[in-house]
């Protein structure tokens, strides 16, 4: 949704520039400091909005990161499936040979091992994407606060 919105606003701007520029040739009465102040204003509100929109996506995706990281979806197969799957998928899986068949507290540990593994790594993803996201916040936020200064300054 955002990368819509975000392709949508160079179209609008390039509408504004040439609707202005075909009103100056026409003679509209509008002067040409006048519409070179109205491009610069266009300008600065597409800046700002781009920016907000960039911001406001990355706290979101640093809500979910965070969420991730309190609780980590667990979608991990059930003890009973893995002890069901097929001998020969848990022997080559872990590198033994064909014929032996592990006991239940050899399957428990190796399940446990798979979970704590899978954990882990789902927690190491969302680590990443809390800082992916903290990207998305901290590069457009000062771009987006000295843009809004320059709009308080403009009069009006």
């Amino acid at each position: 949704m955002i990368g819509i919105l975000i392709g949508i606003i160079p179209v609008v701007f390039i509408v504004l520039v040439i609707s202005s520029i075909v009103g100056f040739k026409k003679g509209s009465g509008v002067s040409l400091e006048r519409g070179h102040e109205m491009i610069k204003t266009v300008y600065v509100y597409l800046i700002l909005f781009a920016t907000l929109m960039m911001t406001i996506g990355g706290t979101v995706a640093a809500f979910m990161a965070v969420a991730d990281i309190v609780s980590p979806p667990a979608n991990y197969q059930s003890f009973e499936q893995y002890r069901t799957m097929p001998e020969y998928k848990q022997n080559t899986a872990l590198g033994q040979g064909q014929g032996q068949a592990l006991s239940d507290a050899e399957l428990k540990s190796n399940y446990d091992q798979m979970v704590a593994e899978e954990k882990a790594i789902t927690r190491t993803r969302a680590v990443n994407s809390l800082i992916k996201s903290f990207g998305w916040i901290v590069i457009p936020l000062p771009i987006f606060l000295f843009f809004q200064n320059k709009v308080k300054k403009q009069p009006v």
